[in-house]
């Protein structure tokens, strides 16, 4: 079964329109850029809405320890998603300081090259998220409603789970995962009416979509 995460979630409404479809992952995100940036007590908050059956993810650009001091402890999060330029010596240090926290590495794709560049991720990330580079300039480095050539992960086996995130929609979810061989999926801005506003509708078409066997 497809595994879904349901990403930049900030309101009620949006956390139990995830829970009725039955999301897998829910993203919070704290990255004052971006429209669905959170405090993370509030996301304390709609995170314990969740069912123990549906993982929470913090996600975080570049954090120092004192911001993932306060994530640890404020939020809890199940896992921890990495969505900046944050190198493997970075991760190392994260493990080393915060042996509790499992991580979620985005890696940055364009061309072939770009899925190579997972590789020294290997040892020290749970999970690999393949995202659209985000276009020059950009601040936001990832939830720009861009996607990539799915086919460069197509056949494509990696020593971690991995999800497949960019420009993901209801409309071409189902292609995606046919054209990449992904197991697990994330989308955020194709679930939206407006940016950072979660539309109930679309998530669960979007789930309905990505676990439909042909």
């Amino acid at each position: 079964m497809i595994s879904v995460k349901i990403c930049g979630l900030n309101s009620e409404e949006a956390v139990s329109a995830a829970v009725t479809a039955g999301a897998h992952y829910a993203g919070f995100v704290y990255f004052p850029a971006s429209p669905r940036h959170m405090p993370l007590e509030r996301a304390a908050a709609l995170k314990s809405l969740l069912p123990h059956s549906i993982k929470s993810v913090s996600v975080l650009v570049d954090p120092e320890d004192a911001l993932l001091a306060l994530v640890q402890v404020t939020l809890r999060p199940d896992y921890l998603q990495l969505h900046g330029r944050e190198t493997p010596q970075r991760l190392r240090e994260i493990r080393k300081n915060f042996p509790g926290l499992k991580l979620i590495k985005a890696i940055p794709v364009h061309h072939a090259g770009d899925i190579t560049a997972a590789q020294p991720f290997y040892d020290y990330a749970d999970m690999l998220l393949f995202d659209a580079k985000a276009p020059s300039p950009s601040k936001l480095p990832g939830g720009n409603a861009l996607s990539f050539d799915w086919s460069l992960l197509g056949g494509k086996s990696f020593p971690l789970p991995w999800f497949l995130s960019g420009g993901l929609h209801p409309g071409n979810v189902r292609e995606a995962i046919r054209i990449s061989g992904a197991e697990m999926v994330d989308v955020s801005s194709g679930v939206e009416s407006a940016p950072g506003v979660k539309d109930a509708a679309l998530i669960a078409s979007f789930i309905t979509a990505a676990r439909y066997e042909a």
